[in-house]
């Protein structure tokens, strides 16, 4: 089975690189790079979710033809892996045999943003320093900050712009959502993750704020162990 696990806001696929290390020889971990970024970096930017999901659709799409799949993506990642869905029932695919949501409410929830594109740089700089999205030694260089601005406000404003369309359908596969537990997220916007999905969903909670995934990988990997292999839940 392939995991396709997509970035955060300004991020890169290497924020999965040491996920492998974790997972059952069974899952393969599989990060996708998105434009404007790490190995893609030059490429042009998207002008919106439609335009990302209609990229990361013709990465994925030979890939899946003949396997189970799955999906993560955590925080601008769940924005992408829910309309991600939509695109491929549309087109015809087999869905996902499971889809892991983390870090962001979920898409009906409106005015959840932390920060916004048209800050001042500084301002933004601060707020998402403040997140731990970016250590705040790296915020010193005048040079990574240059590279980094512009990749985070274009995935920012992207966000912004976003406009929740409700489908005919729910979601038809099993999800789990993954939160922090000093994130800004409560538990009554939790609760319309499952709103959205035909199936019963579960919940998952680490200690950390927004960015919990790069403190608890192992924990996190084991756990979509036991999701993606229920024959293998309690001996991992």
């Amino acid at each position: 089975m392939k995991l396709f696990c997509l970035p955060f806001a300004g991020g890169t696929k290497r924020a999965y690189a040491n996920w492998s290390r974790f997972a059952n020889p069974s899952i393969k971990i599989e990060a996708i790079e998105i434009r404007g970024r790490g190995e893609r970096f030059g490429q042009s930017f998207y002008q919106d979710i439609t335009e990302a999901v209609d990229d990361i659709f013709s990465i994925i799409k030979d890939k899946i033809s003949n396997e189970p799949y799955a999906l993560f993506g955590h925080s601008m990642g769940t924005l992408l892996i829910f309309e991600l869905y939509y695109k491929l029932i549309a087109e015809g695919y087999h869905r996902p045999q499971h889809i892991f949501f983390s870090g962001r409410q979920s898409p009906i929830v409106k005015d959840n943003m932390f920060v916004n594109s048209s800050m001042p740089d500084d301002e933004f700089a601060s707020k998402i320093i403040a997140l731990g999205g970016i250590q705040e030694e790296l915020s010193q260089s005048k040079e990574l900050m240059a590279y980094y601005m512009p990749i985070l406000k274009n995935d920012i404003r992207i966000m912004e712009n976003y406009a929740f369309k409700e489908r005919p359908t729910k979601i038809k596969c099993k999800i789990s959502v993954l939160s922090g537990i000093d994130d800004k997220i409560d538990s009554e916007q939790q609760i319309v993750w499952a709103d959205l999905c035909e199936q019963q969903s579960r919940s998952y909670y680490f200690t950390g704020g927004h960015f919990f995934i790069n403190d608890h990988v192992e924990k996190i990997v084991n756990m979509i162990k036991s999701e993606l292999l229920p024959e293998l839940r309690g001996v991992l």
